[in-house]
């Protein structure tokens, strides 16, 4: 089996496992290909460090919307982060959003930054990843003035609603160790709901760790533990799962450099 972790952290500074380690764990258990996802600037040029170090890992770059109210007037950086866009492992833009769970950053900026990252995709013709936590009416209403961008919503944890409006888009749905775990019965509909041709499997790592590792640090690996609680509760065998979601993924992000796998 071939699974492609289409979002994890473990470029990160503050990751606390042995990177070498983790991408052997990975590739041992069938998770071959890896998407490291930048948060900021910083985090972006380190996720597309690592992926020029691996043939196997590609990388994106992102401004979090937790992040927006350090970059909204820093220029310099903002010109250095769309320098970034050119790299030739940058496959996707984000993780970018809207969250108002928290309050790291203002509405407005948030706003601002995510309409920045939309205009950099669409210069670029990338892919995005999106962060939406409580803040889907917003989203939608800046999503709508763009045309012709695709992505995936990251960590769904929303209902059938939700699920309708991401579908009717044609964006992909990515599902993690939350799974495993959520006693949303709600949730666990508009889990099963979410078309096979529109699934992509992530871990998030180094949060959400799945059931049965819950308490440890996440990382590729655990990618199979949520595949394997997604085919039971869903009724698919773990081989059309893997084939499925590996084959969203490489058409979404990879479409360009399909070559290279």
């Amino acid at each position: 089996m071939d699974f492609l972790d289409s979002h994890c952290h473990i470029h990160s500074a503050d990751y606390q496992l042995d990177l070498m380690q983790v991408i052997e764990d990975a590739t041992s258990v069938g998770v071959k290909q890896l998407l490291c996802v930048g948060c900021d600037l910083a985090d972006s040029q380190l996720a597309i460090g690592l992926a020029n170090k691996h043939e196997n890992i590609w990388a994106t770059i992102g401004i979090h919307p937790h992040e927006s109210d350090n970059y909204v007037h820093d220029h310099h950086a903002l010109q250095q982060f769309r320098d970034l866009a050119s790299s030739p492992k940058v496959v996707a833009i984000g993780e970018t959003g809207l969250d108002y769970y928290y309050n790291h950053s203002t509405v407005e900026n948030q706003k601002k930054m995510l309409r920045f990252q939309m205009d950099l995709a669409k210069q670029h013709s990338l892919p995005m990843v999106f962060h939406i936590r409580e803040a889907f009416d917003d989203f939608w209403q800046i999503f709508d003035e763009y045309s012709g961008i695709q992505g995936v919503v990251h960590s769904f944890t929303a209902y059938t609603d939700q699920l309708d409006q991401i579908l009717s888009r044609g964006l992909f749905v990515g599902l993690n160790g939350i799974v495993t775990f959520t006693k949303d019965p709600l949730q666990l509909k508009a889990i099963k709901s979410v078309p096979l041709d529109r699934l992509l499997l992530e871990t998030d790592s180094p949060y959400l760790t799945p059931v049965p590792y819950r308490g440890t640090i996440c990382q590729p690996k655990h990618l199979l533990e949520t595949a394997k609680y997604l085919a039971g509760i869903r009724g698919e065998t773990l081989e059309q799962l893997a084939t499925a979601t590996t084959k969203n993924s490489k058409k979404l992000f990879l479409a360009d450099t399909i070559k290279k796998l």
